[in-house]
């Protein structure tokens, strides 16, 4: 009867008060979160700085979105798309979509819209496939009266048979299909245009700062370069450049040998298997000075390095061995080392039939963390250092002519990216534009065509940066999806 769906209606009306007055706190938040953080967390990331990036990138925007639900009177939510890489050993079935590397960990993707920290902690511990059981015995207390108060006033959520009934559209399903809307840059940029641009007036001074300082300590110390791993922000930059600036003047003689050399502020201190000098933003001046004193014990070991890269070259018909900073995780030079002496003993051991210097103008990476050998786009081979030899051999014959191919094509390649880049920054007069090391030299040549057959007033002046997903960096940069609609 129309007295029972009635009745039906305000029972359901009453539940949902109920539910809507219980919330979590912040520190309750975290808590419930911890399986996920463990899970995503970018320092598990290590050997793998694609999937790291992305999670770092990932967790800000989710934190920033956290942050906002526990703001007072904050009610403009905006449906925020978000992919992490999960560690797990075995795949898990789930609803959101997946896929999964042989490296032990998948990628998932979901779209955040909940308007209370309880349906977001939920939301995203159940797109990871990740238990709930202990957000049930967390503390969840009643909001203030004066809230309550304000969850009763809020419009009346009928049931859906109502709908149906009367022809009337349901606001909530009208919700969901705008969600569903994919982003496009043009709305993109229309809605965080001024927040870019505060975000950038603020971050300037410390850029001039930053570049002030990395010019005087180059010179001083004569570098050929300083970098920096991450995409720390520009004020923790300046810091670092503060202390090393201090050490200088603390013990300017432990820094002669130093000449020429490119230091880069990472994770761990030591040096790269590329040869750069490796200072641990978490260590202090003590450890830094250790790692000055050894540099000649370094350049001793990367002699080595090379003479292993030699003799695997020759068993491998004169292909080169090299490493690409971009392409590898940063791994110490000592690591490299044995790693390259693993792969030497297997290539003796097996002798395989290479006629030499065949294979001479070809190049190849090792990879710790591949299972099967690829050939990449610039030509050169990647080669795990867990793949069989028998299999090694005829993959690099069967793909051999393929690699030359690409080997020439790099440098076309390289040359109409720097061109693109070039023009797209004189076009909309960017103050910079520059891409994500995960993003290839194809994908950023396909995104700046497209986007020089655009008209983008909002991107003076700005830096911008191509990346796989939309985000605002804390000094300003714009982060826009390659692939962008």
């Amino acid at each position: 009867t129309f007295y029972c769906f009635v009745r039906l209606c305000l029972d359901k009306i009453l539940l949902q008060c109920v539910l809507q007055s219980r919330t979590l706190s912040g520190a309750d938040a975290i808590n419930a979160l911890r399986p996920f953080y463990f899970a995503v967390h970018p320092d598990f990331f290590g050997q793998h700085p694609k999937e790291r990036e992305v999670n770092e990138n990932s967790l800000k925007r989710l934190n920033g979105y956290l942050e906002n639900l526990q703001k007072p009177g904050f009610h403009s939510f905006k449906p925020t798309q978000l992919t992490f890489y999960v560690r797990e050993r075995e795949p898990n079935s789930s609803n959101v979509q997946e896929s999964f590397s042989a490296s032990g960990f998948r990628a998932v993707s979901f779209t955040l819209h909940t308007r209370d920290l309880l349906s977001t902690v939920l939301d995203i511990l159940n797109s990871c496939s990740l238990s709930t059981e202990h957000v049930q015995s967390l503390n969840v207390n009643s909001q203030p009266h004066k809230e309550a108060k304000s969850t009763v006033n809020r419009p009346i959520k009928w049931d859906k048979t109502y709908y149906s009934f009367t022809g009337f559209k349901d606001p909530e399903e009208e919700l969901e299909q705008a969600q569903r809307v994919e982003t496009t840059l043009l709305s993109w940029l229309d809605d965080n245009e001024a927040s870019a641009i505060k975000k950038l007036k603020k971050s300037l001074p410390l850029r001039k700062e930053l570049e002030r300082l990395k010019i005087e300590l180059a010179h001083e110390l004569q570098l050929s370069d300083i970098r920096w791993q991450r995409s720390w922000g520009i004020a923790h930059r300046c810091s670092q450049l503060h202390s090393l600036g201090r050490l200088v003047q603390q013990r300017p003689e432990i820094l002669e040998n130093v000449k020429g050399r490119t230091v880069v502020f990472t994770d761990r201190s030591g040096m790269s298997a590329a040869g750069h000098i490796m200072l641990g933003t978490m260590d202090v001046h003590h450890h830094w000075t250790k790692i000055f004193e050894r540099l000649p014990n370094y350049y001793k070991l990367q002699k080595r390095l090379l003479l292993l890269e030699d003799r695997i070259s020759q068993l491998l018909g004169g292909i080169q061995v090299i490493y690409i900073e971009e392409l590898q995780p940063l791994v110490t030079l000592e690591e490299y080392f044995e790693t390259l002496n693993s792969f030497y003993n297997k290539l003796r051991d097996s002798r395989l039939p290479f006629h030499p210097r065949s294979l001479r103008g070809l190049q190849m990476i090792l990879e710790s963390d591949r299972y099967a050998p690829s050939l990449h786009e610039f030509g050169h081979f990647m080669i795990p250092t867990v793949c069989d030899p028998a299999a090694l051999q005829w993959f690099i014959f069967a793909k051999a002519q393929e690699a030359r191919d690409n080997l020439k094509r790099k440098e076309e390649m390289m040359i109409t990216e720097r061109e693109l880049i070039d023009t797209s920054t004189e076009r909309f007069s960017l103050d910079r534009l520059y891409k994500e090391p995960s993003v290839s030299s194809a994908q950023m040549i396909d995104c700046c065509k497209r986007l020089l057959e655009e008209s983008l007033p909002y991107l003076q002046g700005m830096h911008l940066c191509i990346s796989h997903f939309y985000s605002v960096l804390q000094d300003g940069d714009l982060c826009i999806p390659w692939n962008w609609k």
